[in-house]
């Protein structure tokens, strides 16, 4: 049976509750994914074991992850593999960095074993789940936006195993938020409409939001009686999230900025603001 006594001595008892490893305690420290040591030894014994091989990992929600100011996020990764004899177990964590052996944090399950459901089709596959929660006021700051890698690995009913560091990659995004305001309501036909709002983000250091400057962010309307929302024209957040723009009165229909995000800032749209035209 798998035993993970690397995690435990390395990360402590809080990388197993499903919180991370504070990144003072993981500079120069070893990988924190030497997850096999009794499964390396047998394999090591035997010309018999098969190691798995792992043909997918999933992640709930997506590869995009979103985070705000506050709260926790719980995530399920499912590691599918085979091997001849059968897998006993899968397991899959988030890691940040340049490298094991250098990583800054780390999100890792709070059960030290997948639960494994064996394929109606093929006895051989197995799909196994793990569940990550992330606190964020607690465990994430602003330099861990962006890239992170999934670990994962599989172990076989005869032992067997196999591990990758780096199987798939997850975006870890701060999210975003937009408002709009489109006036003067109701307006006369041919008449100028300013459209005002602001954009603004995640900041988790401070665990507030601060406006997001000079970003692309398209204004979108909408006619009465339709239900898709066309882009006019794109406008650029000022140096404090700021968005203003004009437009010509033609029709009823409703007015919204989009913000499609970045690569750390999750995606944004603001609720149409509906202007009467006379």
């Amino acid at each position: 049976m798998r035993i993970r006594a690397t995690v435990a001595a390395v990360c402590g008892a809080l990388a197993l509750a499903a919180v991370a490893v504070p990144s003072a305690q993981a500079d120069g420290k070893a990988s924190p994914f030497d997850r096999a040591p009794q499964a390396k030894k047998m394999a090591a014994a035997s010309e018999d074991i098969v190691n798995p091989e792992i043909s997918k990992v999933v992640i709930s929600g997506g590869s995009d992850l979103v985070f705000g100011t506050s709260g926790t996020k719980t995530v399920t990764l499912t590691v599918t593999a085979s091997s001849p004899s059968g897998i006993q177990d899968g397991w899959a964590a988030f890691w940040h960095g340049p490298n094991l052996e250098e990583y800054d944090q780390v999100f890792a399950p709070e059960a030290d074993h997948g639960t494994c459901t064996v394929s109606a089709t093929n006895p051989t596959v197995s799909t196994c789940k793990v569940t990550v929660s992330i606190d964020v006021k607690r465990y994430l700051w602003n330099a861990l936006a962006g890239g992170w890698k999934v670990y994962a690995d599989a172990l076989g009913t005869d032992g067997g195993y196999t591990s990758a560091e780096a199987y798939t990659t997850a975006r870890f995004k701060r999210a975003g938020k937009v408002t709009v305001n489109a006036a003067p309501e109701p307006v006369r036909k041919g008449k100028t409409i300013t459209v005002t709002g602001k954009l603004s983000r995640a900041n988790w250091d401070d665990n507030l939001y601060h406006g997001y400057t000079n970003q692309s962010v398209q204004l979108q309307f909408r006619k009465k009686g339709t239900s898709t929302y066309k882009t006019v024209k794109t406008v650029k957040s000022n140096s404090t999230g700021g968005l203003k723009t004009t437009v010509q009165a033609s029709v009823d229909g409703y007015w919204r900025y989009n913000f499609v995000g970045t690569s750390t800032t999750g995606k944004a749209v603001a609720a149409g603001d509906f202007v009467d035209v006379k």
